[in-house]
């Protein structure tokens, strides 16, 4: 039997890379995603941290100036963590359009092994074909040659 040679075994070996790399900048954005969620995980924790301190702030002392510095350092907060949504908005954004272009490569490489399989049947197929005629040859030239 001769060796099987797919004709676009190189455009399927792209297709792999491609899906590696869009594999590699999905896991990326994942990444970043994660990062962006945790800075605002911290910042949350920060504007709480400073809420207490306001509330202990209200129950100890009535520092006028202490109170006020601690108001404003929420405020600050809340435009700190509203940016930082944005910037995980952002990131989510990017994770959502790397994963559609993973699936949509996906997609063409699953297509391009469907094609890879259906030519390596149609090459079965004709290789068995091939050697059934060599076979009924072979055979009908054997019983001819008892004959004589």
């Amino acid at each position: 039997m001769a060796k099987f040679i797919y004709r676009m075994q190189s455009i399927l070996n792209l297709k792999y890379k491609l899906e590696e790399q869009a594999k590699m900048e999905f896991a990326a954005s994942r990444i970043r995603l994660n990062e962006e969620e945790e800075k605002l995980e911290v910042l949350f924790s920060r504007k709480a941290d400073y809420e207490e301190e306001g509330r202990r702030l209200r129950e100890d002392s009535l520092k006028v100036q202490d109170i006020l510095d601690n108001k404003n350092a929420i405020l600050q907060m809340d435009d700190y963590i509203a940016s930082q949504e944005i910037e995980v908005h952002r990131a989510e954004e990017i994770l959502e359009e790397k994963r559609q272009k993973l699936q949509e490569i996906m997609q063409e490489r699953k297509v391009q092994e469907k094609l890879r399989e259906k030519a390596f049947e149609s090459y079965v197929r004709e290789e068995n074909s091939t050697e059934s005629k060599e076979v009924d040859e072979l055979t009908s030239y054997t019983y001819g040659q008892r004959r004589r």
